[in-house]
């Protein structure tokens, strides 16, 4: 369909639906930096009004150079890592063919189980179990400590599946009279044998286990060796989930290969199917996708589960640069787009009305753009579902969201709104609904709106353009802005901090939480304990410094001998470093209190170009691996050659 809005050029940039060369960002950077008036590149953590609260082809390697410096001779070298690697474009990789041969051996399935003896008590007595009844109750054993095993759900449903494995005339009926703690105390002496072994013993398991997996680690796609994802399929368990998910404690049943369908190239062998007596669900020849195997997902019938190529691998790599391409993409089209939506705040059409609010609150809140969930899925919300109850309006014009987002995290958030925005979802609150009732808690916010509809009015405003290239695009550009605005030199741990910073504020834009973790408070205790030494340390040392100054003896050290005479600048120079380690333990004492309910690797996984990071790395002479972990680095290594002046 064709566009209702004229692409409008935003920063002097012309990203084109095409992947740039990076040869060009270098130019386009200085187009940037050009003041305009406009305010549409703004991050939206800045542009909002203030919350109110809140195998591999054969490359020669070059010496590693990672820390970057400013006179470019380390720059060049950041390209002939280990990391860079010239990125093939694989044939139709903006759709249509992915490949022209795949070659690779399938999955590997967990072991059978091993049934153990150890008999549960029921009503106090031992309990004889077959071994399919044993290894489901052996689940639930091992969790015995867990919080998931006192919950009401988690057990009402683990015991609906048991029971279904125990059968209609078992003895065993009613949790309460069920003792796990004979199989717990073997989980234990089990784990207490495994910590026992000899550093012999476990490097032998290890290589086995390599030695078992290692055919199946890689790809042959298009001649080129390629590491597979997670090629192993999990073993059966009981289902956890998130928040208060419905279905946890639900068996996870043993997936087997006839409920996996397997995609591999025409003139490719057929994986052998490692069960005797069981074979593969289909096999494919679809040279359109990247999926080298598929399965439905135990739980929720309505998923799959995925076998991809690894993270690192050139078609995986090629799809996120045109993820990050296609977000950039939206610099072009973002005025207008706004312009569009703040104009139908107003419309008379209330469908129009709906979906310009419920746009400006993905383009400013960076919100999901929510499906809808059965009674049995969990009661996770993005936009497009949002309830009457969700939102609350605060006079005079602040907007409280409070609901369960992706994964059961709660989202939180008082934030002020524009006035028709405020005054619409009012107004979406209290219309009538189809059969000329008012609606009240449990109704649809947006009920003439749903995702598809949404999506579909998204690509009319910009090819390709969804609710997450909106959170790519805003999580992208606030960090662009955010570094660049913040670091003002420093030492590297000083401008790590400025980055910890910038990518916490993207954290927050998409409500990427995290439990504060067992070991924080354990942590924060070590570094007060080690600060308060070092405290002391000093005060011992000034204490001689004024001595030494007025020609007194030093007092004894802490073994009662004479501590030596030294110059002053000795002892002036053991405080100056005392100082300096002690300035860096507050520094990282206050980043980990800082950060410590925020998780950042989602969005540096998913929603950073990479290119923004690299880039600001070199410019400022912070090594990569600061930043990027090893796995990141294989993941991003399409990235590593951008110019140190490229800015998103």
């Amino acid at each position: 369909m064709e566009s209702s809005l004229k692409k409008t050029k935003v920063l002097g940039s012309a990203t084109s639906a095409n992947i740039k060369q990076e040869s060009s960002v270098k130019k386009e950077s200085s187009v940037k930096k050009e003041k305009t008036d406009d305010s549409d590149h703004i991050p939206i953590a800045q542009g909002m009004k203030k919350p109110v609260s809140s195998g591999i082809s054969s490359k020669k390697e070059i010496k590693k150079t990672t820390t970057f410096k400013k006179d470019g001779k380390n720059i060049k070298a950041m390209k002939d890592s280990k990391y860079s690697r010239s990125l093939v474009v694989p044939p139709g990789s903006g759709g249509g063919q992915k490949w022209t041969t795949l070659v690779h051996n399938g999955v590997i399935f967990p072991p059978s189980y091993k049934p153990h003896g150890i008999r549960m008590l029921y009503n106090g007595q031992p309990i004889d179990l077959t071994p399919e009844q044993e290894e489901v109750a052996t689940m639930f054993a091992v969790m015995k400590d867990t919080d998931y095993a006192t919950k009401t759900r988690f057990i009402e449903n683990f015991m609906n599946d048991w029971r279904q494995i125990l059968g209609k005339n078992h003895i065993i009926k009613k949790f309460e009279l069920c003792d796990f703690t004979p199989i717990y105390e073997w989980h234990l002496r089990e784990k207490e044998k495994k910590k026992q072994m000899t550093l012999e013993e476990k490097k032998k398991l290890k290589e086995d286990k390599l030695k078992q997996e290692e055919k199946y680690m890689w790809a042959i796609v298009d001649g080129v060796k390629e590491k597979v994802g997670n090629f192993r399929v999990e073993p059966p368990a009981l289902f956890r989930g998130r928040g208060e998910h419905p279905k946890m404690g639900k068996l996870k049943r043993r997936i087997l290969p006839h409920d996996i369908t397997i995609n591999i190239g025409k003139e490719a062998p057929i994986p052998e199917c490692p069960i005797p007596g069981e074979r593969w669900k289909e096999v494919k020849h679809d040279n359109t996708v990247t999926w080298l195997a598929y399965w439905s997902d135990p739980i929720n019938s309505k998923e799959y589960k995925y076998v991809f190529l690894a993270a690192s691998s050139s078609l995986k790599g090629q799809s996120d640069k045109e993820k990050y391409e296609k977000a950039r993409m939206l610099k072009d089209y973002i005025q207008n787009i706004r312009a569009n939506y703040t104009k139908d705040f107003t419309s008379k059409d209330a469908t129009k009305r709906q979906i310009a609010v419920a746009t400006y609150l993905i383009d400013k809140l960076a919100l999901r753009a929510g499906n809808e969930k059965d009674d049995d899925e969990a009661d996770t919300v993005g936009c497009c579902t949002l309830k009457v109850e969700n939102v609350t309006l605060v006079p005079p014009n602040n907007l409280q969201f409070d609901f369960l987002g992706k994964d059961s995290i709660r989202y939180f958030n008082t934030v002020e709104v524009e006035v028709p925005v405020y005054k619409a979802i009012g107004e979406f609150q209290t219309a009538k609904k189809t059969d000329g009732k008012r609606k009240v808690d449990g109704d649809d916010l947006f009920d003439l709106l749903d995702t598809s509809k949404l999506n579909a009015h998204l690509k009319e405003l910009m090819p390709g353009l969804t609710a997450k290239v909106f959170r790519t695009f805003n999580a992208s550009i606030t960090l662009d802005v955010m570094l660049s605005e913040e670091t003002k030199g420093g030492n590297v741990q000083e401008k790590h901090a400025v980055y910890q910073i910038a990518n916490k504020e993207v954290a927050i834009i998409c409500n990427h939480q995290r439990t504060v973790s067992k070991s924080h408070e354990a942590q924060m205790s070590r570094l007060n304990e080690k600060i308060d030494e070092l405290k002391v340390q000093r005060k011992e040392l000034e204490v001689d410094l004024s001595k030494v100054k007025k020609g007194k003896p030093l007092a004894r050290d802490s073994d009662g001998k004479p501590k030596k005479n030294v110059a002053p600048e000795v002892l002036e120079k053991k405080i100056a470093q005392i100082d300096h380690k002690i300035e860096k333990m507050e520094l990282s004492k206050r980043t980990k209190e800082d950060l410590k309910t925020v998780a950042l690797g989602t969005s540096k996984i998913n929603y950073l170009d990479p290119r923004i990071t690299v880039a600001w790395c070199k410019r400022n002479e912070v090594p990569i691996e600061k930043i990027f972990n090893k796995s990141l680095l294989a993941k991003f290594a399409w990235a590593m050659d951008v110019d140190p002046e490229f800015r998103f």
